[in-house]
């Protein structure tokens, strides 16, 4: 009988790859996120401005929660093995069960870019979300610009679907954004 939903995990799911381990973020790591939320650099692709206060970064986690509890999206923390500090976090959000679709997202703490940190993450959460949650689409949105972004989503074969324009309010500006997704079946070819 075919599935008629994604299949959505019942306990958090913690993840580990050869030099991260992937976890659920708790409001005790507030200070650990609110170091790269509150830093424009790595904001700038976001549409979100920088976070100003702790407050911002305690609705943030609160946010994580609620996508969790209510089946709309996983984000996982992002933190090196052996130390339990969150450097970025990663997972899905927007999941739309009656499609089978999710969309990707993804930041890293400046100090840790270009390591292949998050690229060792994204391997981890595409298979995850492939072979266990059983989504069929996994969608990402980037501003054109974000020329790190769209190289990661290449590496991982996802194809360039065409530009929404104007497509998100965020930061003051409206944002063009590129569509990128990557399907079951190319994810089944890449591995």
């Amino acid at each position: 009988m075919k599935q008629n939903k994604i299949h959505f995990p019942l306990s958090f799911p913690e993840l580990e790859t050869e030099r991260l381990f992937l976890k659920k973020i708790r409001l005790s790591d507030a200070y650990d996120l609110h170091t790269y939320l509150s830093d424009a650099e790595v904001r700038k692709y976001m549409g979100i401005s920088p976070y100003t206060k702790i407050e911002e970064t305690y609705k943030e986690i609160e946010w994580y929660n609620k996508i969790y509890r209510t089946k709309t999206g996983i984000r996982w923390g992002i933190a090196l093995k052996g130390d339990p500090t969150i450097i970025g976090s990663c997972g899905f959000l927007s999941m739309n069960q009656a499609h089978f679709r999710a969309e990707i997202g993804y930041e890293l703490h400046k100090d840790f870019w270009r390591r292949g940190i998050v690229s060792e993450a994204m391997a981890a959460i595409i298979q995850y979300g492939f072979e266990k949650m059983k989504v069929n689409r996994i969608e990402a949105l980037v501003e054109p610009e974000n020329t790190a972004s769209l190289l990661l989503l290449e590496s991982f074969s996802f194809t360039r679907e065409g530009l929404l324009r104007e497509y998100e309010y965020g930061a003051g500006k409206f944002d063009d954004l590129y569509m990128y997704a990557l399907l079951m079946r190319d994810y089944k070819n890449f591995i």
